[in-house]
Order: C-alpha cells, then structure tokens, then sequence
C-alpha cells in the first residue's frame, strides 16, 4: 500500500522536555502520547529499525545523529525483537516517504503500531552536544497532535523519573519461558533461514537478546535452547548444553547482577565455554568479582574502533552501552581482551586458561560491519574442540 503523504503541521505538535525546564518544540509523528525516560544518542547512519527493536534500549529515547531516519521505510525482518522497548526516537528531518525496495510501511506507520513517539524537526546536533557535555538527561517526550503540550506538567515528569542507575530492566524484556532457535542470518533474496539440526547445543540466557545474536549462533551450526534472565545454574545445566551464551540487555548491570551472577558463578564452576556479550559482557565481570560504573554519556553506533589487545588490530564495531566494566577493578586470571580508541574504556576481558570470554561491542552487526565476526566462530570453535 503507498504511504500517504505528510505535509508540516503549522504548529508544534510535539517537544522533548528536560529535568531542568528547557522544551525544544517540533513535529510529532509515530504513537500519540508522552513518554518518560533518559535521552542517548546513536550516531548509525543505517539500521534505525534494529536500532530501534533492539531491547537493550528500554527505558530510553534515542536522538539520531544522522538526519534521515525514516528514508528507506520500514519492513517486516530488519527487527531485533516483535516488542520494542524503546521509548520513542528524535530526528532532525521529517520522515519522508520511502524509497527501498523492501520497504512495507511508512516509518510513522511502524512507529505508531509499535506505540513508539516520534519528533522531527529538532537540532539533533545541538542536543548531541548537550549529552556530550552535561551526560545523560532525563526527558520528557511528548507528540500532541491537538498542539496542547503542557511544558509544566512534562518538566515535573522528567524531574520525578529516577534514572536508569540501580534499575532491573533485563526482567522486562526478557522471555519468560524457554524456547528452542533455528533461524539463521538473512540472505538477500532469500530471507532468513531455518538451521535443520546442529552439531552442538548452546544454551542463550537472554538479559534482552537481540535476535541476530541467535541467528549467528544458528549459523553456525549451534542448536539454540533460550532460557529467561532469571534462570538458575541448575535451570541452565539441566538443558545438558555444550556451551553457554550470556546475552546483550538493558539497565543497571549491578541490579541485574542480584539473581544473574550466581547462576554464572554457578556456570563457571563447570568447565563449559561460555561467551557474553554487552550486558552478558558485563554480567561476566560481576561474577568474576570486578566492578560496573555509569557512563558520563555511552557509547551507541555502527563507527566505534575497539582495539584487540591480543593481535593488535582494530575492528570497527556496533556499540549500545551507558554502563562499563571498570578495568582496575578485574581480577587476578581475569585479562583485558578490548579497549575502546575513543576514551579508553574496556570493552571485553577472556579467563586465562579457559574458553570464557566477553565484549562490551556487539559482533552480530546488525547495524554494523563484520569485523567482529570472528568472535562467534572462536567461540563454537572451542566448544567443539571440547567434543
């Protein structure tokens, strides 16, 4: 069906309001309505869809540094999961009608089915600055279609939210029951595809996973079995798998941490390979006995150097993270794997003498380019080795 064509409201219909009072107005678009949480933002010039399906950014409303988001529409497989937990989105240009082949809907379509704000029209730029310089806000996001947007009430809303810091989000947006994958990567012209039976069996606790991690595991001949964020030892082990896969999410690590890292703690007692990434990354640091911290304003794109410090190159990776790993605080036998080029920050750490490790950077790429890929094969690669 064509979408329909959109002309500019001659009011504002929309605003992103701050803690401290400050509204910038624009036009809204996507679902009607308010919505309350922290302000990031991404700097991904492709991939707003995943982007905007990914789990991990529950509780928050993403600014797109690139100005046209909405250009290639929207589609049925360019999504990370069927539930967004994403709060809305702010862009500079209004959402145009697409141009892509694959395109199934109108953003602003995807957007209000999906119950997520939009506002256009606003200096992406100059709010990019404000996060660079004074960190993480607390907003209020609001698209009234009527124009009657309430900057007192909203500024009360974003004053009152008490930030992500010491929030449990991975419960939220985790399963809650267990179940087998088998899809694997997408291929054009052909879609995505159906793994018939794998030579090894990966057991995925999911903190928010995005679903092209399952798929690369899928793709590389692992049968998947997912099991939820609050799953035990006992729970996991009783699946009999060959490896253990700590999934991506969103929130505090630390509060998470409360039930995750006994059962990690629990897996590590065993000898099985195990591999974390984002949020898993982190959760392997707190079982290990190091330290998370809050970032002063996260690391989110498709253009991130992080340096492997075991060969030396540097990969260009896809990041969604507001929390890291404090390096100074990783133990004895515990190693730091990555680093970031951008400010130093760990981004992975592997077990001396064992087929345990993480990354803070995302080597499904989904946004993002392949040279992480190598992760998920050294990780299946042990496993079988251990066959």
């Amino acid at each position: 069906m064509p979408a329909t064509p959109r002309t500019a409201p001659q009011k504002p219909t929309g605003a992103v309001v701050f803690a401290d009072g400050t509204a910038i107005f624009g036009h809204g678009f996507g679902a009607a309505g308010t919505r309350v949480g922290e302000l990031c933002f991404n700097t991904s010039i492709t991939g707003y869809q995943e982007i905007l399906t990914d789990p991990s950014y529950a509780g928050q409303v993403i600014t797109f540094t690139f100005p046209h988001i909405g250009n290639v529409g929207a589609n049925d497989e360019d999504i990370e999961t069927v539930n967004p937990a994403a709060l809305g989105l702010i862009t500079r240009a209004r959402v145009t009608n697409p141009a892509n082949f694959r395109s199934q809907s109108h953003l602003h379509d995807w957007l209000a089915a999906r119950d997520l704000v939009g506002l256009a029209g606003v200096d992406t730029r100059a709010l990019t600055a404000k996060i660079r310089r004074d960190g993480f806000q607390n907003i209020a996001l609001v698209n009234a279609p009527d124009g009657k947007i309430d900057v007192e009430a909203l500024t009360a809303q974003a004053s009152d939210w008490p930030g992500l810091e010491g929030m449990d989000l991975a419960r939220e947006v985790s399963t809650t029951q267990t179940y087998e994958w088998r899809e694997t990567p997408w291929k054009l012209g052909e879609g995505y595809g159906e793994m018939a039976d794998g030579d090894i069996h990966v057991v995925a606790v999911d903190y928010g996973a995005k679903r092209n991690i399952l798929r690369c595991l899928a793709g590389h001949g692992a049968r998947v079995t997912v099991v939820p964020a609050t799953a035990t030892a006992e729970e996991i082990m009783g699946h009999n798998p060959d490896g253990i896969f700590l999934s991506n999410g969103p929130g505090d690590p630390a509060a998470t941490g409360e039930y995750a890292v006994p059962a990690i703690k629990g897996i590590l007692d065993t000898e099985l390979p195990l591999f974390g990434i984002c949020l898993g990354h982190q959760m392997l640091a707190l079982a290990a006995g190091a330290k998370t911290k809050k970032m002063h304003q996260g690391h989110r794109g498709a253009n991130h150097p992080v340096k492997d410090l075991s060969t030396g190159k540097v990969e260009i990776t896809s990041m969604n993270h507001g929390f890291t790993v404090d390096a100074e605080t990783l133990p004895s036998g515990v190693r730091e794997s990555h680093v970031s080029l951008f400010d130093g920050s760990n981004c992975g750490i592997a077990f001396e003498g064992r087929d345990v490790f993480s990354v803070q950077h995302h080597p499904e790429a989904s946004p993002g380019p392949h040279d992480s890929h190598y992760l998920f094969e050294r990780f299946v690669s042990a496993i079988r080795r251990r066959a």
